[in-house]
């Protein structure tokens, strides 16, 4: 069995990174993947990228990395710009015999048009899963990592599980995927709830 430790949209908050990194090595975690986002809304970019760096993650672009490349692109010797320019928008894997896919939005390589299988209130709407079901038919994988949505799910979807760790900052939550089992589990970080479903409109009403 492989033990593969997930998060996404880090967005440059390294407590919750160092919390799951604590939960991943505890489980006997032996690979770590990133589904992007580690910019974005935070301010501790450069110390969130030497977390996941030091601990071998496998990372990918997500859109707001992406739109800090576009804004930092001359800013010679930026640590952050030398990171992002190695990355790549999807990663194409086969771990014990199971073909893991992630990208950050959908694939192939979209950033910014995710996966969304929740309602508001957290639950799994079934034409959801019918019609990303009909979209991802063609798509030739056992394991779909995906992020951007602030969603957390593990799904099967048509002949793919589709997983999506949601944000370790927002929604709180890390997960590790088991093979070949694919079996996913789960973990609240921060000492809160696992928020299924994180809306940017209602960070900004409780900010207010």
């Amino acid at each position: 069995m492989k033990a593969i430790g997930l998060i996404s949209d880090v967005h440059a908050t390294p407590s919750p990174i160092e919390e799951a990194l604590s939960i991943f090595k505890q489980a006997g975690v032996e690979q770590i993947f990133c589904a992007g986002d580690i910019a974005g809304y935070g301010d501790q970019l450069e110390q969130s990228i030497a977390r996941l760096v030091g601990n071998g993650c496998y990372s990918i672009l997500g859109n707001h990395d992406l739109l800090y490349l576009d804004r930092h692109a001359n800013d010679l010797g930026n640590v952050a710009v030398a990171f992002f320019n190695q990355l790549t928008t999807s990663i194409d894997m086969t771990i014990a015999d199971k073909r893991v896919y992630m990208v950050h939005g959908r694939p192939p390589d979209n950033c910014h048009d995710g996966i969304k299988l929740l309602d508001s209130e957290g639950q799994v709407q079934p034409d959801r899963v019918e019609l990303w079901a009909d979209e991802l038919k063609t798509l030739n994988c056992d394991v779909l990592v995906v992020g951007h949505t602030h969603q957390v799910f593990a799904e099967r979807v048509g002949e793919i599980l589709v997983v999506n760790p949601g944000s370790s900052v927002f929604n709180h939550c890390c997960a590790i995927l088991s093979l070949p089992e694919m079996t996913v589990q789960m973990f609240p970080l921060s000492n809160k709830k696992i928020e299924k479903t994180w809306n940017w409109s209602d960070y900004m009403i409780g900010r207010g």
